[in-house]
């Protein structure tokens, strides 16, 4: 019997994936919240579906199974009696309503949503004070009602999910098993509730080892986790992902009650920033011995490799320090890889197709890499290095940050 998950390097021809088509969360997405909602500019989201249905047919052209997360998430409520409603309770209690009124209101209306998918798509585009039939009350009863002023700017009741396009971050595979991961900001914690009901409710996916929980302390995403190979993985230091995680993930993998092949985790330390908020705007590997990578990167460079002890639950870490293309040579027991600059060597193409994701690509196979249309100068010097490019138009995407691998989830990939 296949497995249900299997995902042991980042190139393994790609054989199903989980994602989530843009949908009525951009819409809800006013420019007055953009910073709080993780956003720099308001997506178009005709185009931004447009451009989805072309990721999904060009994954779909190579072999690929495209599974949608509110159609899998709605066929795992509807195996279970009574499980719409303990979601739909779950959801409310994490999506911050202010007062139990606003709070039955707004129960009240989901939970008349019959069709169980397009419930779960009304959880992730957030509420607006027009769709709920609010009680014709004075200003100030209203006011208190919703916990806001009833003029403010905001007109939400519930916010909406606007990252969640991006499927890599709120869960990872590794190996036969799946990370729910802790998400940094509060905002996108709601994310992993979807994550939740999948792999314990799902008839496929609910016997599944979970390495992590969204409930674990420490903050981990999903862009930070790359698969080297069954045995080896290397995780981002980021902004998102706290060296803590990395420590707690060593325990379950080297020495949980589940046994994993990983014998090798390489901690990545890179820049606290937005423009490098995971290791996979960094780089991404599109060959057995090719990387495309962002200038920013290469010099000097300090790893941690953790292995383990002799001991049950003793680690092991060893700092590594040298150049990027040693360190990956040395992790990948090659004599050298090839590292693919995202802007091809123009230091300005480089800022700015970093900030539209040129490092960040989708392998569907050893050499065979998604990428986003807009980055000219990085996909030129990917086929230059021999990369057969699979492009999609990302000009409304590309506004979330995030490129095609973080549009992605990997489920299953044949081994190399």
């Amino acid at each position: 019997m296949p497995k249900a998950l299997r995902v042991e390097s980042e190139i393994g021809p790609l054989k199903k994936v989980l994602v989530h088509r843009p949908g009525e969360e951009l819409n809800n997405l006013p420019p007055e919240d953009l910073q709080r909602l993780l956003f720099d500019d308001v997506p178009f989201l005709d185009v931004a579906q447009e451009e989805h249905d072309a990721f999904a047919s060009v994954l779909r052209k190579e072999g690929v199974e495209v599974l949608y997360l509110e159609h899998v998430v709605a066929e795992a409520l509807d195996a279970h009696p009574g499980l719409r409603e303990v979601f739909v309770e779950q959801w409310l209690s994490e999506s911050n309503i202010a007062g139990a009124d606003a709070t039955s209101l707004v129960r009240d209306y989901v939970l008349s949503i019959k069709d169980t998918q397009a419930m779960v798509a009304k959880t992730m585009a957030g509420i607006t004070k027009g769709e709920v039939e609010l009680p014709r009350l004075s200003t100030h009863t209203l006011s208190a009602l919703l916990g806001t002023a009833a003029d403010t700017e905001s007109n939400l009741l519930v916010d909406p999910m606007p990252s969640l396009y991006f499927t890599r971050d709120p869960f990872a595979c590794v190996g036969e098993g799946v990370m729910i991961n802790h998400m940094r900001f509060n905002i996108r914690r709601r994310e992993t509730i979807y994550a939740e009901y999948l792999f314990t409710a799902h008839p496929d996916f609910r016997d599944v080892p979970q390495w992590y929980g969204r409930r674990d302390p420490f903050f981990v995403e999903g862009g930070d986790v790359l698969v080297l190979d069954d045995s080896t993985l290397a995780i981002g230091v980021s902004q998102r992902t706290e060296a803590a995680a990395v420590d707690l993930l060593c325990q379950r993998l080297f020495w949980g009650e589940t046994p994993t092949p990983v014998r090798s985790i390489f901690a990545f330390d890179i820049p606290d920033s937005r423009a490098f908020m995971h290791l996979d705007t960094v780089f991404t590997q599109v060959d057995v011995d090719a990387f495309t990578i962002h200038p920013a990167i290469l010099g000097a460079l300090t790893v941690y490799q953790m292995t383990p002890g002799r001991s049950p639950g003793d680690v092991r870490i060893v700092e590594h320090t040298g150049r990027l293309e040693e360190i990956l040579a040395s992790i990948m027991g090659l004599d050298e890889v090839r590292l693919v600059p995202c802007g091809n060597g123009d230091s300005i193409a480089a800022s700015r197709e970093q900030w539209s994701d040129g490092s960040n690509t989708l392998a569907v196979a050893p050499g065979r890499v998604v990428v986003y249309q807009r980055n000219v100068l990085t996909n030129e010097a990917l086929a230059n290095a021999g990369a057969e490019l699979l492009v999609v138009p990302s000009a409304e995407l590309s506004r979330g940050r995030g490129g095609p691998r973080c549009m992605s989830m990997p489920i299953v990939r044949d081994p190399l």
